[in-house]
């Protein structure tokens, strides 16, 4: 069952995916039709999930579950995935990659490898204050909180420490 995004609670689930590009205007549009219909039809165990998501940017797809209500089942989770390969087909984006970052940069969203955001960061093109997107929150709560954060503080600092 589709519900809006801001009716979710803090507690709900979330799965982020990142796009390789912008996604423009039309779709936009498409996207957010057709993860309506997706998302009023995603079931775990022949159940009505609630569910909705965000496109935040233009640039993420952020897919979230009430699972006080109902739990996504392995099952479920697998169709959304099928969904999200969907779209990367149909659109000709990339958004299973994990091993790429996108980051703020003069106030604009940079995709880049792991590799080279590592030699941004040696080369001092971004510091420990540079804004990366935290894709590995899991509750709508993180989500609103510390998905946009401080390299510093995210998980990136991992690549860059020995950088420092």
């Amino acid at each position: 069952m589709f519900i809006p995004f801001n009716k979710l609670p803090d507690h709900a689930r979330v799965w982020i995916y990142q796009s390789n590009r912008t996604f423009d205007e039309n779709q936009i549009s498409f996207l957010t039709k057709d993860l309506e219909n997706f998302l009023s039809h995603w079931t775990a165990h022949n159940q009505e999930l609630e569910a909705s998501f965000e496109l935040p940017y233009y640039r993420f797809i952020v897919l979230a579950v009430n699972e006080k209500k109902l739990n996504a089942s392995g099952c479920s989770i697998d169709a959304s995935v099928r969904y999200i390969k969907k779209i990367e087909n149909k659109m000709d984006v990339i958004l299973l990659d994990k091993m790429n970052v996108i980051l703020k940069n003069n106030n604009s969203l940079v995709y880049k490898s792991l590799e080279s955001f590592k030699k941004m960061f040696k080369e001092k093109q971004i510091n420990n204050e540079t804004i990366v997107f935290n894709n590995l929150v899991k509750t709508v709560g993180e989500y609103k909180n510390i998905w946009e954060i401080e390299l510093k503080n995210s998980w990136h600092n991992k690549f860059v420490k020995n950088n420092l």
